[in-house]
């Protein structure tokens, strides 16, 4: 139970932190911060200690902006996925083996984008480009045309 609601907690205070950092006030505050640091060598006669606080800082804030980052992309590519596949599922003529693709191994993508760089070709010599709905149809309707040339 604790770490549900610990897990529910970190996820919501990333999301709001992503929402923040992505806002024209968070970079409002970086460029302040950036001026401040700058216009205070000066006083702090450029020391290495004056340069230190902002490399410290940066690579600080730029560290954990990575994992906060990479965690909204996972999510939204995630999301993105999911209505895809529903959209792949739903659609009649649909070629079902398109969901759940980004699972698949880099060689199985490949096989697969030949097989639509074939289909694109094949659509490119169609009269209508809307016809097609997926490899096997348009190899079959294809090989019809082809056969029915020859008679």
């Amino acid at each position: 139970m604790a770490a549900i609601q610990v897990r529910r907690l970190l996820e919501e205070g990333s999301h709001r932190v992503t929402q923040w950092v992505g806002s024209s006030w968070a970079f409002a505050l970086a460029v302040a911060a950036v001026i401040a640091w700058a216009i205070s060598g000066p006083f702090f006669g450029y020391s290495d200690t004056w340069q230190l606080i902002i490399n410290a800082s940066t690579t600080v804030i730029t560290f954990l902006i990575v994992f906060l980052i990479q965690r909204s992309q996972n999510k939204d590519s995630r999301a993105i996925h999911i209505k895809l596949n529903e959209i792949v599922a739903a659609l009649e003529g649909a070629s079902n083996r398109l969901i759940d693709v980004e699972d698949l191994s880099e060689d199985e993508l490949q096989t697969l984008h030949r097989h639509f760089q074939k289909l694109s070709e094949m659509a490119r010599r169609e009269s209508s480009l809307s016809k097609s709905h997926s490899v096997e149809e348009a190899e079959e309707r294809h090989h019809s045309k082809l056969a029915s040339k020859r008679s």
